[in-house]
């Protein structure tokens, strides 16, 4: 799946995953390939990003919001911790 990741600053990432595990308002949660569409708030917390080729990557997150329509997965962050 495609997931970018944007500040209001600059994009933080770009690139292609098998899964994404995100902070929400009421818990963590994974999202994986084909996953159904989704809307979502994000709270204060750690962003995982899995890939088969490349090691783990995370991120801190202040609260934002995620969308997930297709095979697409895009992250509007307020900030970087």
């Amino acid at each position: 799946m495609d997931i970018e990741i944007i500040t209001p600053d600059k994009a933080v990432f770009s690139g292609i995953a098998t899964s994404i595990v995100l902070p929400g308002a009421n818990g963590y949660f994974e999202i994986l390939d084909g996953h159904a569409p989704l809307v979502g708030l994000l709270k204060e917390g750690i962003v995982k990003i899995k890939s088969k080729d490349q090691p783990e990557v995370s991120y801190g997150i202040g609260s934002g919001v995620v969308e997930v329509i297709g095979n697409k997965v895009s992250l509007l962050a307020d900030s970087l911790t």
